[in-house]
């Protein structure tokens, strides 16, 4: 604190803060006053107005404007305040993450093992849900997204996967030229602090602090034995050099605590006084003049008021927030817009549309051994758990237990992995929501680069009213045909010898489904999305009509507004979305700092000696 107000008096600026902008209130009213001597009653009345607003617009004026402080946003908060002189709001519509400044006390986020508290939970969630899906037997879905400092990574399993190489590639051939593995690979980098330290491929430096599992849980190794003895290598990184394979997952816990993007990024920079950081509120449009964004309205305690950005202002609500909150200003398809009477501010038509998301499916089967984490879900044990966790951070409670998983492909003739595999040593019913009943294991195993395409539109003009979700699961011949495979597969692991000692009945889909169209039908009733939506603000090209931002991060069509999240993808990545979304942050602040990208070239990247063969 002391060298930033050190550096402002050496620049011979003043601090940015609530007692210099009282100032300017003050002989904004003071010159008021001289006018109202010199001229009419009227005529100094509309002139004092016309200043009371002027110096209620500096008092709420920053240079970014960033709304939502999830995963992006805390990343984008952090870097761009790095500079005494920039100065930053961040508006965040749900609350803190700690109580009282005490992660114990928000225990229900930061014990890794209470995740599914969580997702069940509206008060740090938005809680959404899909249309009915017509090819899922007409099924609601749930929708679990963080509404809280964090966002996602306040309520994820903390799993850390970046996808594949190839991923990025597929970006720049996409449109997002600049995003290709050489371009992102060193944000991914810039981004960590892997336990096991730094290397080609992992970061050594920075907040995001990455590590393994600590359990030594004898299902996870069974799960690994298996794998290799169905003929699957091991890959001691699947963030590395190879993602093809099964090992040990990486995730974002550091000491025995979620290490949300909030602990990472926004903690650490709270202190800045060029950095304000909201809770609780929403937003609900973005001001234009003419096509240029000057700042937000939103509303706080029942009031709606505006913020001013002599930047830009940056959406980092998530594949969700942020092509609704564009649609609501008057940024979409100008139909739809018209229909329900907003103004169009510009024709972007790709708003809200190539919504992508995972679905997954859980393959269960009863232990025979009472090791699972069956009896940790018993009131006793819970209640022993969370006080060693509360005291020291250690012990059941400081891991998701998804410390096991891999990636492989599907069929012969595909490149990279498109199938992940997360394995359980316990029984998950209905995203948590309803308790375990016995002694079980499971995996949890979906399809990477689905071919169903869906998209998300206003149900109305209310901003409290959540917009219509489509996802389209299911839709094409190829998904349903990869996820028979992921049944298949999965059974054929776990008909391994290694699992001989533990293996009781399977659970679901159950010993009667067999057949095709009883594994289909299977799918189709219990599949369940993976919470990563994205790909709803596509990054591309100016000539693509579906694009929504460039390769800049701005929004196509518009002056000064950039989209800084999931959304941006222009396809689905094979894996976890909360790591490149912490990527493209970082490499997005580059980007609006005016820095060149960071590159590393030739970093070596697995192949499979042939395609002829699934593994």
């Amino acid at each position: 604190m002391f060298l930033v107000k050190m550096y402002y008096l050496i620049k011979g600026v003043k601090c940015y803060s609530p007692v210099s902008q009282m100032h300017k209130v003050t002989g904004a009213l003071f010159k008021a006053h001289l006018l109202r001597n010199t001229l009419g009653v009227n005529e100094s009345f509309r002139i004092s107005r016309a200043l009371s607003q002027l110096s209620s617009e500096k008092a709420n004026s920053y240079n970014y404007v960033i709304v939502g402080a999830g995963s992006a946003g805390c990343v984008l908060a952090n870097r761009l305040t790095e500079n005494p002189l920039s100065t930053v709001l961040l508006l965040e519509a749900g609350p803190k993450d700690t109580l009282l400044g005490s992660k114990r006390l928000m225990w229900k986020i930061h014990m890794p093992a209470a995740l599914t508290y969580n997702l069940c939970d509206e008060k740090y969630n938005w809680y959404y849900h899909t249309t009915s899906q017509k090819h899922m037997d007409n099924r609601i879905m749930y929708w679990p997204r963080g509404r809280v400092w964090g966002g996602s990574s306040s309520l994820n399993a903390m799993v850390y996967i970046r996808g594949h190489a190839e991923d990025y590639n597929r970006w720049s051939r996409e449109g997002a030229v600049g995003w290709d593995y050489e371009h992102c690979l060193p944000y991914f980098k810039k981004a960590q602090t892997h336990e096991l330290g730094p290397d080609q491929y992992r970061g050594g430096k920075g907040p995001l602090h990455v590590s393994r599992g600590k359990t030594n849980h004898p299902l996870h190794h069974a799960f690994l034995e298996a794998t290799q003895q169905a003929g699957y290598p091991f890959t001691d990184d699947m963030n590395g050099y190879q993602q093809e394979g099964f090992g040990w997952m990486d995730m974002t816990v550091h000491k025995g605590q979620r290490w949300s993007a909030a602990s990472a990024y926004l903690h650490p920079a709270i202190s800045r006084p060029n950095l304000s950081i909201t809770e609780k509120t929403l937003v609900t449009k973005i001001l234009f003049q003419g096509t240029k964004s000057i700042g937000v309205e939103y509303l706080k305690n029942g009031k709606m008021k505006k913020a001013f950005a002599s930047k830009e202002v940056i959406l980092s609500g998530g594949a969700i927030n942020s092509p609704q909150l564009l649609m609501l200003s008057g940024i979409g398809n100008a139909d739809d817009l018209k229909k329900l009477g907003i103004p169009v501010v510009c024709h972007l038509p790709g708003v809200g549309q190539n919504l992508q998301d995972h679905l997954e499916v859980y393959v269960q089967q009863k232990c025979t051994k009472p090791i699972t984490l069956y009896s940790a879900q018993k009131p006793v044990s819970m209640a022993r758990i969370g006080l060693e966790w509360l005291w020291k951070f250690t012990g059941d409670g400081a891991t998701a237990h998804l410390e096991s998983g891999g990636f492989i492909r599907s069929e012969p003739g595909v490149p990279h992995p498109d199938i992940q595999f997360h394995f359980l040593p316990s029984q998950v019913i209905d995203h948590g929501r309803v308790a375990s009943t016995m002694e079980a294991y499971q995996v949890h195993v979906g399809p990477m680069r689905s071919t169903s395409v869906g998209w998300l539109k206003l149900k109305s003009t209310d901003p409290k009213d959540h917009p219509i979700i489509e996802p389209n699961y299911m839709s094409t011949e190829r998904d349903i045909r990869e996820f028979r495979q992921c049944i298949k597969l999965t059974r054929e692991i776990f008909a391994q010898k290694a699992f001989e000692k533990f293996r009781g009945p399977e659970i679901q889909p159950g010993s009667h489904v067999q057949s095709d169209k009883e594994i289909d039908a299977f799918i189709r009733q219990k599949a369940d999305s993976a919470y990563h939506p994205s790909c709803t603000c596509k990054m591309g090209q100016l000539s693509d009509s579906s694009a929504v931002v460039d390769p800049q991060t701005k929004v196509i069509g518009v002056e000064n507004l950039r989209v800084v999240d999931a959304s941006i993808m222009p396809s689905i990545v094979s894996g976890n979305l909360n790591a490149p979304t912490i990527m493209i942050a970082e490499k997005a602040a580059d980007i609006i700092k005016g820095l060149p990208s960071l590159q590393e070239k030739n970093a070596p990247v697995y192949k499979p000696k042939t395609l002829e063969t699934q593994r």
